[in-house]
C-alpha cells in the first residue's frame, strides 16, 4: 500500500492507496521539522493517522511537505514515519514545493508557486524543481501568504490603518489586545498559523476596498519578490497551489494581471493530483 501526504503548517492532506486503486482522504495537523522534533511528529502520527489505516500494510511513502528542505531536516519526518510504520519499504520525504509543482503541471514544465499558510516559488521541469528563490519562512519572508496576510492585518488593526467600520467588525469579531498578539507572536509555537487564523476575516470583506488593496498590494510584492525574478516569466503562464490562492481567486487574477504575468491554473490542494503522480509506484 501506498501513502502519500501534502503537508502544510496547518494541517496535513493524507491519501492512502490500496492495491485495486481505493484513495482514503484523511486530515491531520500540519507537520514542520523546523518547529517539531521527531517524538511530536511521532505523537500527532499516533494519535491522528493511525486510527484510520493499518499501519503495518504501509510499503511506501511519499512525504511533501514544509520546512523538508534537505537531509538536515528530512530525517526528522522519515523518522517519524518509521517509527509508526513498522513495514514500510522506502519513504521519500521533499518539500511542499515539490509536491505542489509535480500536482500543477505533472511531466510538463512551468513556475509553480505556493500560496497557503507559507509561500514559495519555483520554476519546474518535467519531475524536478530546476530552480527557485529560498523561502526565509514566515519572520523573513513569505510575502502574500497566509500568515503575511494575517500579519498585515494585524498592523493594520494595531497601528489605525483600518477603516472605521472594518476596525469595529474586527474587534466585535476578536477582542484581540496587544498582550495576546505578542504572547502569540513571540512566545507560543507556530506564530504563522496563528496570523493565518485572521484570513476568514478577510474573504468575509473580500469586496471592501481596504481589503482589496491589502489583498492586492500582498500578492504583487510575492510575484515581484519571487516569480519576476525567473526569466521563465515572461514565456510560461503562472500556477498557483494552496488555500489562500484558491479563496483570494480574483484579487490574485488581478496581482498577476497587473504584474504583466500568464496566468496558470489555481489548485486548491495538491494531494489528489500526487496521487496521480504516483499511480505507478
Amino acid at each position: 500500500m501506498v501513502l502519500i501526504a501534502d503537508s502544510g503548517s496547518t494541517k496535513t492532506d493524507w491519501r492512502f492507496t490500496t492495491a485495486d486503486g481505493e484513495s482514503l482522504a484523511i486530515q491531520t495537523d500540519g507537520f514542520n521539522p523546523y518547529y517539531q522534533n521527531a517524538q511530536q511528529i511521532t505523537a500527532v502520527l499516533q494519535a491522528q493517522l493511525l486510527p484510520h489505516i493499518d499501519g503495518s500494510t504501509v510499503g511506501k511513502v511519499f512525504f511533501y511537505g514544509t520546512g523538508c528542505t534537505g537531509p538536515t531536516v528530512n530525517y526528522i519526518v522519515s523518522d517519524s514515519l518509521r517509527a509508526v510504520l513498522p513495514n514500510v519499504q522506502l519513504i521519500e520525504v521533499n518539500s511542499d514545493m515539490l509536491g505542489a509543482a509535480r500536482a500543477a503541471v505533472g511531466h510538463k514544465s512551468g513556475i509553480v508557486c505556493i500560496l497557503g499558510t507559507g509561500a514559495n516559488a519555483c520554476c519546474y521541469e518535467g519531475a524536478q524543481i530546476s530552480h527557485g528563490i529560498q523561502s526565509l519562512g514566515f519572520w523573513l519572508g513569505d510575502e502574500g501568504s497566509g500568515g503575511y496576510l494575517g500579519k498585515t492585518l494585524i498592523q493594520d488593526f494595531f497601528q489605525d490603518r483600518l477603516p472605521a467600520d472594518l476596525r469595529t467588525d474586527f474587534q466585535a469579531r476578536y477582542a484581540l489586545d496587544r498582550l495576546t498578539l505578542l504572547e502569540n507572536a513571540y512566545k507560543k509555537p507556530f506564530p504563522n498559523r496563528y496570523f493565518a487564523s485572521f484570513t476568514p476575516f478577510l474573504s468575509e470583506n473580500i469586496t471592501h476596498p481596504h481589503v482589496v488593496r491589502l489583498l492586492t498590494d500582498a500578492f504583487i510584492l510575492f510575484l515581484t519578490t519571487y516569480v519576476k525574478r525567473f526569466p521563465e516569466s515572461s514565456l510560461w503562464p503562472v500556477h498557483f497551489v494552496g488555500s489562500i490562492a484558491h479563496y483570494f481567486a480574483q484579487p490574485l487574477r488581478q496581482a498577476v494581471q497587473q504584474s504583466g504575468l500568464a496566468m496558470g491554473q489555481i489548485l486548491k490542494a495538491p494531494a489528489d493530483r500526487l496521487v496521480d503522480f504516483h499511480k505507478d509506484e
